[in-house]
């Protein structure tokens, strides 16, 4: 008796996974034919060189900002 229903069993999950590969198989194609489309027609714009880190001397930092880090460093360690 369950000969039968094993079959109608084995025959449903077939379908399922050929309906599942065949649809990703599409959509597979649909986005690559997309993605074609979109690069023909609208091509990316080459990347602008960057440009180089000027050379100029760097801002200094005020003596209050130091004096406040070298402090707090200080209490650190001693902790």
């Amino acid at each position: 008796m369950s000969g039968p229903l094993v079959e109608q069993g084995f025959d449903l999950m077939l379908y399922g996974m050929g309906t599942v590969v065949v649809f990703l198989s599409l959509l597979v194609v649909a986005t690559w034919a997309m993605s074609t489309v979109i690069n023909r027609w609208f091509p990316d714009k080459p990347v602008e060189q960057a440009l180089k880190p000027s050379t100029s001397i760097p801002p200094q930092v005020p003596e209050k900002t130091l004096r406040i880090i070298k402090d707090a460093i200080a209490q650190h360690r001693q902790r």
